[in-house]
């Protein structure tokens, strides 16, 4: 990887988000909680998530990744309270779509995640990424299999 490349993904917008993720408060009783990690480079995101009526109530997370990670943790985060498992699940195939198959930046309110599109040609970081979106879906099917139960 070139300094050029770096710096291309590496952009300040992505420095931001990942500066500033939100919900990096765990939740002291959750319905569910899942931790990822990204065995390539050793990311990890943990998440912990409350369900009222099919959406998410309240949202904590602890990110340990690297800035795309991190960048990816931040735009789940701000836009995460009040979606359904539907729209996670949407968002993170969608994301996966994005980086893997070229695929459209995913729909609104997980648009923001197109700052991310300049690592479609660093495989080795996709998995980082995708780990807020993964860890969540994965926390959203234990809540509600908890909740049917």
């Amino acid at each position: 990887m070139s300094e050029t490349d770096l710096i291309k993904l590496y952009s300040s917008r992505i420095l931001a988000l990942a500066a500033e993720i939100p919900h990096q408060d765990r939740l002291a009783d959750p319905d569910a909680t899942v931790k990822k990690r990204a065995p390539l480079c050793g990311s990890t995101v943990t998440v912990d998530v409350d369900v009222e009526d099919g959406k998410i109530a309240r949202y904590g997370q602890e990110v340990r990744a690297c800035a795309l990670g991190q960048a990816s943790a931040s735009v789940v985060g701000s836009v995460v309270i009040g979606r359904t498992k539907a729209e996670i699940l949407t968002a993170r195939d969608q994301l996966r779509a994005m980086l893997k198959d070229g695929g459209p930046v995913p729909d609104a309110p997980f648009d923001g995640l197109e700052v991310l599109q300049p690592a479609r040609e660093y495989k080795n970081r996709h998995a980082s990424i995708l780990l807020a979106l993964e860890a969540l879906s994965e926390a959203l099917e234990q809540a509600e299999a908890s909740n049917c139960a």
